[in-house]
């Protein structure tokens, strides 16, 4: 935890900015995996974390604006419970640690918002994105679960507040990245034919445990590449895959870092791995040369997309104007995603409460294929913690989709482009601090280029 100031600071600034009306803070629950007591790893909600520090299960929170006034709602443990998982700080102490000087039992929770209703007073919630989250929105406030899109002026007041890091902030999550970075490290000196993937998953696992901390999204360590969140760690890696790998630390306060990296199976790449890979880099490096305030992410996704066709063309995969290209969405074939995202106490930050107001700040998205998948577009702001993470893929299904369609025939060499087929994918991502004249890699630098990666192996 912060210290107790820091919550209470972030807090009244929460207040400020909503105004008026109670405010709703639903901490998670144990999720039970396939009964009741063996349950998933504990995650507390990633803004009851932000505003009140507190990762225990069971826990909710108020801030009544109107009567200036903070409460922690939970139960104390019976002795079945300490028994069983040994004692904690009693409630009040809980909420001493973070400023809040009320609290009041789990149940008295439904009746307070009755009552707020009662009185007027707009009550403010956040989507759920937990069922029982859902139900207890439902039961409390009559809102059935399909109208439950939160309180937008909450929901802004939040994004505005947690997408601007703190000097406190930034500290915790370097360490998330430099753990992240052993992490890849680790995977990317072991990879080699003959092994499984799970091996490798195993080992990036280990790092993060070791370090006193978690993963912060399940692991991507796959010899398939192409597929772009393949979770699968099942198959053999044989001479001549590329093997690519994306993969975060969680540290014990909650904040995450988040890497990819791609390595040859063999200890160098091919000529034609080679060449795509410096390609992946040259989009890289030109997204981060970019990055400063005020600049809109999107220009820049643009320039790397551009800088992709570019190559492509050279390679003879792609033809024509590589702006036009763009624009149309001819490049998603080889680079369907966005560029980058949002990274704090979530590792997509703030996704649960919608990438209109986090990434977009309230613009419109795309429905292209592609860029409908930008997670961020919006102008840049000095404190922003985001990813860049570029990528190359071959899909063999997309392809042949694209291919039968004739679709951006102008743009795409689709005879050229069948003898890349089994290629897989490529990509790297480092994680960035927008600062007041341009940005900052945060963590320990992990090889990037390809004599980088093979001087590793």
């Amino acid at each position: 935890m912060f210290d107790k100031d820091t919550y209470v600071q972030r807090r009244a600034l929460l207040k400020k900015r909503v105004g008026s009306g109670v405010l709703l803070f639903l901490g998670n629950d144990e999720c039970g995996l396939n009964y009741a007591d063996n349950t998933f790893r504990y995650r507390q909600d990633s803004s009851f974390l932000y505003y009140f520090g507190l990762s225990f299960a069971g826990l909710s929170a108020i801030i009544d604006i109107d009567e200036d006034k903070e409460i922690i709602f939970g139960d104390e443990l019976s002795i079945d419970h300490i028994v069983w998982m040994g004692t904690q700080p009693t409630l009040k102490e809980k909420s001493g640690q973070v400023g809040v000087a009320h609290t009041l039992p789990s149940t008295a929770l439904a009746s307070f918002l009755q009552k707020a209703a009662q009185k007027g007073q707009t009550v403010h919630y956040l989507p759920p994105y937990r069922a029982e989250h859902q139900l207890k929105l439902m039961e409390w406030l009559g809102i059935a679960p399909a109208q439950q899109t939160g309180s937008v002026p909450f929901i802004r007041a939040i994004v505005d507040q947690r997408n601007h890091k703190s000097a406190e902030e930034i500290v915790e999550i370097e360490k998330a990245c430099n753990i992240t970075a052993d992490m890849h490290l680790a995977a990317m000196k072991m990879v080699r034919p003959g092994m499984r993937e799970w091996e490798v998953a195993a080992a990036i696992q280990a790092v993060a445990l070791a370090a006193g901390g978690d993963l912060s999204f399940a692991t991507i360590a796959t010899v398939n590449g192409q597929t772009l969140h393949n979770h699968y760690h099942g198959n053999l890696v044989k001479s001549g895959d590329l093997f690519l790998i994306d993969a975060g630390a969680e540290t014990a306060m909650g904040y995450a870092g988040d890497m990819s990296s791609t390595v040859p199976a063999d200890k160098t790449f091919t000529t034609r791995q080679r060449e795509i890979y410096h390609l992946q880099n040259a989009m890289h490096l030109a997204s981060v040369d970019a990055l400063r305030p005020g600049v809109p992410f999107v220009d820049v996704y643009d320039l790397s997309a551009r800088v992709m066709v570019e190559g492509l063309k050279e390679l003879g995969l792609m033809k024509g104007n590589a702006a036009d290209a763009v624009r149309e969405g001819a490049h998603a074939l080889f680079y369907p995603h966005g560029l980058g995202h949002m990274m704090g106490l979530d590792v997509h930050d703030m996704e649960n409460l919608g990438e209109l107001w986090v990434g977009y700040n309230g613009e419109p998205k795309s429905t292209l294929f592609g860029r409908k998948s930008l997670r961020l577009a919006r102008p840049l702001e000095a404190g922003f913690v985001l990813t860049i993470e570029p990528g190359i893929y071959f899909i063999p299904e997309l392809i042949d989709l694209w291919k039968g369609q004739r679709k951006f025939a102008d743009f795409i060499n689709y005879d050229k482009v069948e003898s890349y087929r089994d290629f897989g994918g490529i990509r790297n991502e480092e994680d960035y601090l927008i600062t007041e004249t341009g940005a900052r890699r945060l963590g320990k630098k992990i090889p990037l280029t390809a004599d980088e990666v093979e001087a590793l192996r």
